[in-house]
């Protein structure tokens, strides 16, 4: 995604769990407790392939002028304040995958263990009471982030390029409500209720209908980011 209001622009981020795992647990995850999954369907029964607990959701999809239009109408109508939410406005260009990522471990810190002293030790604690625009601007000026995003957008199968034309969003669950977390939306949007346990399959159904709005397009991808257990 490159509509920014900052003329610093990364290189995107894959689509890519390998590439998103490496880079997770470079930042501060346990390899044995958090790891990412390409979700290879939206029925029922590939759902329930995916390993449990899932934490978050991504969605990456292609910009369009149908997607665009439901983005602005959405951040006007269905746009949530909570408070409870950890959220950030995306002000670098082509940040949408490293800002989806924090979207989805900045709302589970209470579920995982971060290791001590780790950049996202240090960086949800820096950022826990700031508003949304003083944690973009927090990570504008955060050097080591910028080079950590650069290894893993180089890290992908696919050459990377700055002309990106899609865009990662997170689903994730906070106080019983299903929240989408699009950087480039002013806040939170409120999707009803949810539930830890049901968070997989209540964020498919918002996807399929992204996807049913748009039947040219094909450049979907889902990604659960789940929790090891046992």
């Amino acid at each position: 995604m490159d509509e920014s209001s900052s003329a610093k622009r990364w290189l995107p981020l894959e689509a890519n769990p390998n590439v998103m795992n490496q880079y997770l647990w470079g930042l501060g995850l346990t390899e044995d407790e958090v790891e990412c999954y390409d979700v290879y369907g939206l029925d029922e029964e590939i759902l329930e392939m995916v390993p449990k607990p899932v934490l978050a959701v991504l969605f990456l999809y292609p910009l369009t002028p149908e997607t665009e239009k439901e983005r602005l109408l959405a951040d006007n109508v269905k746009k949530d304040p909570s408070s409870r939410v950890y959220f950030m406005i995306q002000t670098v260009g082509n940040a949408c995958g490293t800002i989806g990522l924090l979207h989805a471990v900045g709302n589970v810190t209470s579920k995982i263990k971060l290791r001590e002293g780790s950049f996202f030790d240090r960086f949800f604690k820096s950022t826990e009471k700031m508003t949304p625009l003083e944690r973009a601007a927090f990570l504008e000026k955060d050097i080591e982030m910028e080079v950590a995003h650069s290894v893993a957008a180089i890290a992908g199968e696919t050459e990377a390029s700055p002309d990106a034309h899609g865009n990662f969003i997170c689903f994730t669950c906070v106080d019983g409500v299903l929240y989408e977390l699009d950087g480039r939306n002013l806040g939170p949007i409120s999707h009803g209720a949810s539930s830890p346990s049901s968070l997989l399959q209540d964020a498919a159904k918002v996807i399929q209908g992204v996807i049913q709005k748009n039947p040219g397009s094909i450049n979907f991808n889902v990604i659960a980011v789940s929790k090891k257990v046992g």
